[in-house]
This record gives structure tokens, sequence and C-alpha cells, in this order.
């Protein structure tokens, strides 16, 4: 037997429709909603038809149904409509969003040690408050944010869609949660190429006597850096703000300078998924011994005192493998130096991150006419990959002769700054060679990522080149920026980007390998 197939001309989507039943056809409340549903749809249109793109149309038009006001929402009739003498495919869809489902209490299950008002608190910080519409997306922030609080070890949460006979009833928002140990220790062996072996420790309590706060202990030992810490905070009161507080005695080796430091601060914090901000007061006290430069040292009490107010904005696609999106930081500190002298300063810093995809163009363009908003395309594909740019700017604002300890200043270089150099390895340069910490500090980088495909499969590695440049100096006229330029690949581990990168420092004149794991912003 045999069978002959002709497939004949390509059938194109010429047409793709939704349609609505229940509340969501009139209520003034959805008609952003309902357009939203609309426009998803007639994206399709121009492609060429395939089972599995109808199957993804319908897929996608119910989730966008569902995840707001409607969870109950369903598809009654949906249609493919093959006009074989056009070559045309049209497309019909009809929804029945049902009555839309408002928010109730919250019930906890699991909670005992910690008790349950955190819990019920961070619900309502994510915008599930009593009569609320229903939302998706707020469920999952509140579940991130309840997982995030650190008592808990897992959390799933879930609204109740059968509360009673009548569909009306307000539907309670249900969280299960399995609590964590009142107190833990993790001991850590790791290393980077910024200061080799690294040794740790850390010590979680969740609960404080008296007081009730969590505090979190570290010593943290490296070649060139060492460290003992202790941070603690509040549990979040009803406006998402919490005290912070913490103390930090270190010791930071760069090749003749040592210095040693205290930091002592205090204040609040709101932190969010777009949006973090903070003030505090800080208190700083360094001692910095150069064995080449006495001038070049400290006698100990270089001390000051500052109030601090921190800003940071966030717009990325996915985390922690962004694809498109921005980040910007911002942080702006008043105060007074201590001890012998007493002379006024400001402080700031700024950073930038952002992440352009390469293909198509318009899309480039799109992402720069909507800079502000919120991304809300899935990441791209493309085997151009994206390009990354980031900046970092800051300064210390004084007179010439006011003692800033050297902690407030800024020094540069390594696996997250200026690849080619060491850590800190950029500075301003002594007479005899030596470099210290200055009151200006800039620093730039761009990146051509690109993911390594296989046999039309993209893997999870990419090929990455690069720029960085960077420059410290206690005078903004004298401006010398090093140079840093290389290539490296990336491994997106389920631990975040591992990252590895063999880059050449142009002023330094010699090849570094730089290793880092992560992403930040």
């Amino acid at each position: 037997m045999r069978i002959r197939i002709e497939p004949g001309p390509i059938t194109s989507v010429a047409s793709s429709n939704v349609y609505f039943r229940g509340d969501i056809a009139n209520a003034e409340a959805a008609a952003a909603q309902r357009e939203t549903i609309q426009r998803s749809g007639q994206q399709v249109v121009g492609q060429d038809f395939t089972q599995a793109g109808w199957g993804r149309v319908k897929s996608d038009t119910l989730r966008l149904l569902t995840n707001e006001r409607y969870p109950r929402g369903r598809i009654v009739n949906s249609l493919s409509d093959i006009d074989t003498t056009a070559n045309a495919a049209h497309w019909h869809i009809e929804l029945d969003s049902g009555l839309p489902v408002q928010i109730g209490t919250v019930r906890v299950e699991g909670a005992e040690r910690y008790g349950t008002a955190t819990v019920e608190r961070l619900v309502r910080l994510a915008g599930l408050r009593p009569g609320a519409d229903y939302s998706l997306t707020r469920l999952q922030d509140a579940q991130q944010k309840i997982a995030d609080s650190g008592y808990y070890t897992s959390v799933f949460a879930y609204v109740d869609l059968e509360p009673g006979d009548d569909p009306a009833t307000e539907a309670p928002v249900v969280v299960q949660v399995k609590e964590s140990q009142l107190q833990s220790v993790v001991l850590g062996v790791g290393g980077s190429t910024n200061n080799g072996p690294r040794l740790s420790a850390e010590h979680k309590h969740l609960r404080l006597p008296v007081i009730g706060w969590q505090a979190l202990s570290k010593l943290q030992l490296e070649r060139n850096d060492q460290q003992l810490s202790s941070d603690w905070s509040a549990p979040i009161e009803d406006d998402g703000w919490h005290w912070l507080a913490g103390g930090r005695l270190a010791r930071q080796i760069d090749d003749e300078t040592t210095i040693s430091s205290l930091r002592l601060s205090a204040g609040k914090a709101q932190a969010s998924a777009l949006l973090d901000r903070r003030y505090f007061l800080q208190f700083d006290r360094a001692r910095t011994v150069n064995t080449v430069s006495k001038l070049a040292s400290s006698d100990g009490n270089d001390a000051a005192i500052s109030a601090n107010y921190g800003w940071t904005w966030r717009r990325f696609d996915t985390l922690p493998y962004p694809n498109r999106g921005y980040g910007l930081g911002l942080t702006l500190g008043v105060g007074m130096t201590l001890g012998g002298v007493r002379q006024p300063f400001v402080s700031t810093q700024a950073r930038w991150l952002g992440y352009w995809p390469l293909d198509p163009v318009t899309e480039v363009l799109d992402d720069l006419l909507t800079l502000g908003q919120a991304p809300d395309k899935p990441a791209s594909s493309s085997r151009n990959g994206r390009l990354a740019l980031r900046l970092q700017g800051g300064a210390v604002l004084a007179d010439a002769d006011a003692p800033i300890p050297d902690t407030l200043l800024f020094l540069t270089g390594g696996d997250t700054t200026v690849r080619g150099y060491g850590l800190r390895d950029i500075g301003v340069v002594q007479p005899d060679g030596s470099v210290t910490a200055g009151r200006y500090l800039g620093v730039a980088s761009f990146e051509w990522q690109r993911p390594i495909w296989r046999n039309s499969v993209r893997t999870p590695w990419e090929s990455v080149l690069f720029v960085d440049a960077g420059v410290v100096s206690n005078q903004t006229s004298q401006v010398d920026a090093q140079l840093g330029v290389g290539a490296g690949l990336r491994y997106n581990s389920p631990v975040g980007p591992l990252q590895l990168d063999l880059a050449y420092g142009v002023d330094a004149k010699r090849f570094r390998v730089h290793l880092n794991v992560g992403f930040s912003f």
C-alpha cells in the first residue's frame, strides 16, 4: 500500500477573536483585562497555522482570564475554522468568566513557634486584603514574601475557591508553612579569584529573647579580608517597614596597606520585588597602616557619623537570568567627621544595570521607549543574545583636609568591577607607587552575552565579550581610566549564573582569570 501526501500551500492565521460571557463581558473594572486578553489573541495573526500554536493560544487566553478576578473561568467554546480556498485559519474562543472572586480572611496552617501575625501581615502587604479582587500575581508575591522572611523552610499559598455553596462568598487565603529551626549554624568553605580560599561560620537566631528580633552573626576569613559581623532585624510592621541594626569588625589588606575598621548602623528598611528603600544612621571608624608610606597611614582616629538614604529600583523580566530590563540604585548620605577635627561631608553613590536583547531590532527600540515600565515580554531565545551595560559612580564631597575614614572612600578592580585587575587594585596612586582609596569613583562595563546553541537547541552555556573601565581619584580633573578587555563563559546553574572570564588589564599589561557566581542588584 502506498500513501502519497501533497501538503499544498501553507495555511496562515487570518483572524483570532475572543468572546466573553459572564461578569467580565460588561464589568467596567475588567475593561483592562478584556483588552489584554483580546490583544494577546491578535498577536498570532499572520503566523503559520499549527495545531500546537492553536493549543497554546487557548491555554494562554484561559490563563489571562483566570490569573485575575476570575479563577473559576473556563473556555465554553472554541473553533479553528479553516478556509481551504483562501488557505486561512479563523480562530474563535468563547470564555465564561463566572462571578469575580474577592479575597476573604487568611488561614495559616502549620504555624506554631512563630505564630501567624507575620504571615497575615505579609499577605495583606502583597495586596490580598479582605474584599480585594483575586490575583494570582499577588498570591505568588505573598508566598515569596513569606518564604523570604526566614521563618519557614517551605511555603505554599492558595485561595480556597470552595468556601461554601454561595459562589459570591469571599474566598479565604490558605497558607501552609513548615517552620525553620529556632537556631541554626552553617559552616562554609569556598573561594574566589579575588581572595583565594574562604572559610565562614554563620549563626542564625530567628527570635531573640525579650525583643523577638532575628539575628545573623557571621565570621568570614579570606586571604585579604577578615570580617566579624552581626545583623539584627525586627519583624515587619503593618506599613511594610522594619527596624534594622548591625555591627561589623573588619580587616582589609591591599598590598602594603591594611585597614582595620568598625561600623555600626541602625535604621528602617522596606523591600519588595521592584523597589527597596532604606534610611539609617551609621558610625564608621578606621585605622590605616601602610608599611611603605606614612602619609598613607592614619592614627586610628578617623571616624565619622552619617545619616543615609538608599533607594533601589528594578525592572528585570526574569531573575536570576535577565534578558531585558533595568535596575537603578542610589544612596545619599550627609555626615560629620569626629575625633580631633570635625568637618561636614556629603557622600553619594549610583549604580545602573541594563539589558537589551539584540533580535529583532524593533524590540530594542521598544525597550528604550518603555524605559521605567515593568517588562511584560518573555525572555527571547535569539541567537544574537543581548547587550549588558553596567555603570557605577560615587563621590565624597568635603574639604581637602577632612579626615574621612578610608572605609567611606573608594577602591575598585576585581571580579565584579573592572576585570583584568586584582581586587581593589585601582585607586589613587601615591608617589611611592602604593594605592590608596579616593573620593571619586567611576566604573563602566559593556558586555555582549550570546547563548550557545547545539543541534538547534539552546544550551545553558553563553559566550561573553566585554570591555571594562574604572577610575578612582581625589580630584575630578584627574581622570585616567584603566581598561580591561576579555572574553568568558557563563553557565546558567541552579544556584545562579556561573561566570568564568579571561581578562587583559591594558594598563596592568597582564592577564587575569576571574570567577564569580550569582546575580544581584
